[in-house]
């Protein structure tokens, strides 16, 4: 089992929130002025969204790293649509340069690398169980 990640208010803003992950210090999360935050900080669907492109990024670099490919570097854009969330749909388009790799074969293994990233995969095949209470 982790560590728990802990999630304290910050007293003198609205709904910004101070993150507390293994020790790791100035992270925050907040929401846009539009629905009562101050936008100081990333939201909540930022770091969802966070967490399947950087997934994404370490997933071909470590498969790149093993393959002794070419790999410079790697930039990941995740552009999301949650216009039907209400719905139950939210939809996440990630577009992938990998620098230093010019081989559209080794691309396109890449690009399928990226799709088996553990939060990915978590994403779109497990069943997340949350279970909640108070002090």
């Amino acid at each position: 089992m982790h560590k728990p990640i802990t999630i304290i208010s910050e007293r003198n803003h609205t709904f910004r929130q101070r993150i507390e992950v293994d020790g790791l210090e100035d992270l925050y999360g907040d929401v846009p002025p539009v629905v009562g935050g101050d936008g100081s900080a990333p939201d909540p669907h930022d770091y969802f969204d966070i967490a399947l492109g950087t997934c994404k990024a370490i997933t071909v670099q470590m498969y790149a790293r093993r393959k002794e490919w070419a790999l410079e570097g790697i930039t990941v854009k995740v552009q999301r649509d949650d216009s039907e969330e209400r719905k139950g749909v939210y939809k996440l388009a990630v577009t992938m340069t990998f620098h230093g790799i010019d081989d559209p074969e080794q691309r396109a293994k890449l690009e399928d690398i990226s799709h088996r990233c553990p939060i990915q995969r978590l994403m779109t095949q497990a069943t997340v169980e949350i279970s909640t209470f108070t002090e």
